[in-house]
């Protein structure tokens, strides 16, 4: 592996791009805790950004438009087919209603299949729409455990580091690296993926427990015991959990 790597200087657009980036993270946390939905913020930002770039180099807007992936889109059109078409055929309601009886009789054991199950499928079908289908399905259980949605979350952030074609995220990047002239394919990315994500995974899905058991007995000694909550305050505690990415 090489080691001496020049490494090139940041020129003034990347500068601005840099503070452009820092600022959209800040709109997008301002964003977030009204829990607003975040695809206008980013828009918005990027625009501006993308505009004082412009303005600084004295470019068109053209230069950008070439660069910009047009393919992904009918990918990511389509992905949003899927998900509507397995919510039509009623999918989204079977697996809650699998997920909640599940976490009733086995909690553990159905935190773990569903962990890992997310995560494999995230590299099968995408994490964008497999995420979408687990964010309904949580929104359809609202008496399934902590435990559980945790191990969702976790499965569809870290299953799709497997492969190339585990998040779009990783497509959009290969594709910016191809263009300049770098290739990755997916037999390189595959085995890289296995050693970094199963471990993670593991690891992750081993400590969850202990985080929840923890999370359980903090909040216990900071509040004395109050009666079961009812379904739409858990349902308000599901959103926080598993937010809605309807705005993606």
């Amino acid at each position: 592996m090489a080691t001496d790597i020049d490494l090139p200087a940041l020129t003034p657009a990347g500068r601005l791009t840099i503070r452009g980036l820092l600022a959209t993270t800040l709109v997008l946390l301002a964003a977030s805790a009204p829990d607003q939905p975040l695809g206008l913020p980013t828009a918005v930002a990027g625009i501006l950004t993308t505009a004082l770039i412009l303005i600084r180099e004295k470019r068109t807007p053209r230069v950008i438009l070439r660069q910009v992936s047009w393919s992904v889109l009918p990918l990511v059109a389509g992905l949003f087919v899927i998900v509507e078409a397995l919510n039509q055929a009623g999918v989204i309601t079977i697996l809650s209603d699998l997920l909640q009886s599940g976490s009733q009789t086995s909690t553990t054991t159905t935190a773990w299949a569903a962990g890992a199950g997310i995560a494999i499928l995230s590299n099968l079908a995408n994490n964008l729409p497999v995420g979408l289908v687990a964010a309904g399905a949580v929104h359809n259980a609202p008496l399934l455990t902590e435990l559980v949605r945790g191990s969702l979350l976790i499965g569809v952030d870290l299953g799709p580091n497997l492969s190339i074609t585990g998040s779009l995220a990783t497509i959009l990047w290969l594709t910016s690296l191809r263009r300049e002239g770098i290739t990755v394919n997916a037999w390189q990315f595959l085995k890289l993926g296995a050693i970094v994500m199963f471990p993670a995974l593991i690891a992750s899905l081993l400590r969850t427990p202990t985080l929840h058991l923890a999370l359980t007995h903090t909040q216990a000694t900071k509040a004395p015991a109050q009666p079961t909550r009812p379904v739409k305050e858990i349902y308000s505690a599901t959103d926080c959990i598993m937010p809605d990415l309807s705005y993606i």
